[in-house]
């Protein structure tokens, strides 16, 4: 199961992960996120208190957000990372590509 918030907020849009982020919903990540996509003008934060689990495909979806604020000179800020999704940013090294926010 896999689902997404995404909140237009003052100054940044928050996108709340919940459940898994893996190949099989890696297109309902894309097309909730379509409109970001296409004109992006604020920056990002990224709260994961409620992913469980992301695989490879869940990762590249994480360096396109990146990409993308990036191309447009924005900010990228993951937060909330438990221990196990945390622990996958290490090991690929995305943590030092990332903005890694605190825990709430």
């Amino acid at each position: 199961m896999f689902d997404l918030n995404l909140i237009d907020e003052e100054g940044h849009y928050l996108i709340e992960l919940i459940g898994d982020l893996d190949i099989y919903n890696n297109k309902k990540f894309k097309e909730k996120l379509a409109d970001i996509y296409e004109d992006l003008d604020k920056d990002i934060v990224v709260d994961c208190a409620k992913l469980e689990y992301i695989d490879s495909t869940g990762l590249g979806s994480f360096i396109s957000l990146l990409k993308l604020t990036r191309d447009e000179e924005k900010e990228i800020t993951v937060k909330n990372l438990k221990k196990n999704i945390k622990k996958v940013f290490k090991i690929t090294d995305l943590d030092k590509l990332f903005n890694i926010g605190d825990e709430e």
